[in-house]
This record gives structure tokens, C-alpha cells and sequence, in this order.
């Protein structure tokens, strides 16, 4: 969800949603394997979404990669989040985002003889656009942490996965990473390659999401990930490439009283600078002060971006025919650098790229124009109906 604040993504996961999921997953793993005398152990537990017990984000973390890539326990919630344009060596343009969401029940493991016990919920959003059809695939997936069904693990490389949906690290130091995700009529396989080395968000990589102490995560991002590999669509090969980004969180927080949902942007401009900016949205229309965004140079330097300098305005909407939900469509954003406006005019490549799954919300490829030229992804959730409270 996936997705990008670790607060907002694991919103993503509702206690009905999580619950009703269990007990499929359950009944699925001990109906088709009626020779093993295993019991599905992972219960609907009334602390799934209590906080207790778990690590906050507070103080500074010290980082170190790439460790960093894989699991932290100690926080409830974590994931891994990917998205890029690409293109054919013709210009037939896709976009896709690939997200990994782990999410823990309980702050320790219980003692379990089974093998399908876990603590630990994941849950998977893969979609890919395909521009000029115009037709956006999308598919969830729900899995447990058990019997190698999901996980994450840093050794003996950074390896992320769920069912056969994967990223994994081709070298010890996981400058280079593989993507393979194959859903009905749709799959990806992708190589993405560092141009740019890890950028902390926030300060010092704590970043703040509302003036509650420990109402934040730690997060980092490689803006720009060189692509290249596979689209296929309806049994149809393309040879693509193009940019990707990846976003990280972990963390042990919620959203403020009265937020209602946020709107995120990640841009790469062909200039080689990449630009994060979001909002969290309040149900009185005004924003959350603590949240801003991030600017990274071509050489991957980096600049916090405080909230004051950041503005965000539509320029249009569109109307979801599957969900009734109203979304903004088309942006300018404004961001003043050292006295410096920087204009930036966001157009969606496709306007029906929602995602409808256990939360409703849209994300998607933008073009980008104005004082500088690009293509990123957008996400906007809250607007098919409030996420304060899902969990």
C-alpha cells in the first residue's frame, strides 16, 4: 500500500480484511494437504492492531545497507514498494507498481509445533498499465509468513517475496535487484540497477507523519533505478526499459485524529534530479504541517523540503464508474528551492488506474511538464472513503 509513509501503506490492511483472509488462507493450506496432521495456528487475534510491545520510530536510526533492504521485526509494519515507466524500443509506454506489505499480529512468536504458524501477515499489490491500450491490470494477494509461503530475509541476499511474486538481490550488495510477478494475462520481469544510492527521507531518514511522538517511520528511497526486461501482456512479449523507483518504511505508527487519506507523488525528471512531495489530507481540508518532501540532484545529493514550501493543486478530477469515488486528475505542484519556484504540470497517462482490492485508492503513471520534464507515480487514497480507523 505499497504505496508511501509506513503509517499510511499498512493502513492498507484492514482487521476485516486481515481476518476474513486468515481464515481462507487456513482453510485453504489444511483442506489441500490433508496428509500432514497440521493445524492452520495463526488465530484472529483481538491485538492484532495494538501497538504494544512493538519498536517506535523516535530516535535517529543508524543505517547501514544493505541490511537495510531486509526485515525488521521489531516494528509492526514494514514495506517494500516499486514503480516505473517504461518503454519498447517502438514508444509503447507501460507503468507498474509492484508492493510488499509485512504486518505483524503480535510483537513476539508464540510457541508453535506448527509449521504454519506466524505472527506475520503479507500482502502483495501487483498492476501494471499498458498505455496505449488504455487498460490497467491489477491483483492482491494475502499470504502468511510461514512454511516459505512470504517473507523477507537479508541472507544470504535480500530476498522479499509472496507465492512465486518476488524481489530479490543479484549481488551481495543488492545494487542490482530482480523483479518477477506473474498474475491472470499479465507478468513482469524486471532488473533494476542503482544510479543513485539509498536517500533518507525526512531527517536523517525519521520521518515525521503528525506531532505525536513516535507517530512517524524510518524511511529511505532509491529515486532512480535503472530497468530494463520484460512486460508481458496476454501471452504477448515486450522488451522494455526505462526508470524505476523503490520506497522503504518500517515502522509502528498511525495516522492523526481526523486525516483522511494523502496524496503522494514520486517524479524523475529527465534533467536527472528526482522530486518526492505528499500531503497527508485532514477532514477539515487542511494538510498535516509534519510531512514534506524530498529533493534529489542528479549527483544524489539530497534536500529536505518542509511542508511550507510544497503547494499541490488540482487541475481536474475524474470519476471512478467502479468504485463512485471523485479523484483529482492532473496536478500543478510548486516548490520554492532557495528562492527559486520550481512548476511542475502532472498529467495521468491513463485516468482509470485505481486499485480496487481490500482498500480502494488510485494509483499511476504521470507525465510531468513545466519548468522541467519527467514521468513518475502518483498515489491518492481517501477519496473512495476515509482510511482513519482501518486498523
Amino acid at each position: 500500500m505499497s504505496r508511501r509513509y509506513v503509517n499510511y501503506k499498512v493502513l492498507l490492511f484492514g482487521l476485516v480484511v486481515i481476518g476474513v483472509s486468515i481464515l481462507l488462507i487456513g482453510v485453504l493450506w489444511v483442506s489441500t494437504r490433508p496428509s500432514q496432521p497440521i493445524g492452520a495456528d495463526t488465530a484472529i487475534l483481538p491485538s492484532a492492531f495494538n501497538t504494544d510491545g512493538f519498536a517506535r520510530a523516535i530516535d535517529p536510526w543508524l543505517w547501514e545497507f544493505p541490511r537495510d533492504h531486509g526485515p525488521h521485526p521489531a516494528f509492526q509494519s514494514e514495506w517494500w514498494y516499486y514503480t516505473g515507466n517504461l518503454t519498447t524500443a517502438s514508444g509503447r509506454r507501460f507503468g507498474f507498481q509492484f508492493t510488499i506489505f509485512r504486518r505483524a499480529l503480535l510483537p513476539e512468536r508464540r510457541n508453535s509445533k506448527s509449521e504454519w504458524y506466524s505472527n506475520q501477515i503479507y500482502m502483495a499489490h501487483f498492476t501494471v498499465s499498458d498505455i496505449a491500450a488504455g487498460t490497467f491490470y491489477q491483483e492482491e494477494r494475502f499470504s502468511r509468513g510461514a512454511a516459505d509461503l512470504a517473507g523477507a530475509e537479508i541472507s544470504p541476499r535480500f530476498r522479499v517475496w509472496l507465492d512465486d511474486w518476488s524481489v530479490q538481490a543479484s549481488d551481495d550488495s543488492a545494487a542490482t535487484m530482480s523483479i518477477h510477478a506473474k498474475a491472470d494475462g499479465y507478468a513482469i520481469e524486471l532488473v533494476l540497477t542503482q544510479v543513485k544510492g539509498p536517500a533518507l527521507q525526512g531527517v536523517g531518514g525519521l520521518s515525521q507523519k503528525g506531532p505525536e511522538i513516535g507517530n512517524a517511520s524510518y524511511y529511505y528511497s532509491l529515486t532512480r533505478l535503472a530497468t530494463e526486461g520484460t512486460v508481458i501482456i496476454g501471452g504477448e512479449e515486450f522488451s522494455v526499459d526505462g526508470t524505476s523507483w523503490m520506497d522503504r518504511e518500517f515502522g509502528t505508527s498511525a495516522l492523526s485524529e481526523g486525516a483522511v487519506g494523502w496524496d503522494w507523488f514520486a517524479l524523475q525528471l529527465s534533467d536527472g534530479r528526482d522530486l518526492m512531495v505528499g500531503q497527508i489530507r485532514s477532514e477539515d481540508d487542511s494538510t498535516e504541517p509534519a510531512f514534506g518532501g524530498l529533493l534529489v540532484s542528479a549527483d544524489g545529493q539530497t534536500r529536505y523540503l518542509p511542508a511550507d514550501v510544497i503547494t499541490i493543486t488540482p487541475r481536474g478530477t475524474w470519476q471512478s464508474k467502479h468504485s463512485g469515488a471523485t479523484y483529482p486528475a492532473g496536478w500543478e505542484i510548486a516548490v520554492t528551492i532557495d528562492s527559486t519556484p520550481l512548476r511542475l504540470l502532472l498529467e495521468p497517462l491513463l485516468a482509470d488506474q485505481e486499485v480496487r482490492g481490500s482498500v480502494t485508492y488510485w494509483e499511476g503513471a504521470v507525465r510531468v511538464s513545466g519548468d522541467a520534464t519527467g514521468y513518475g507515480y502518483a498515489e491518492l487514497t481517501g477519496y473512495a472513503q476515509p482510511i482513519r480507523g482501518m486498523f
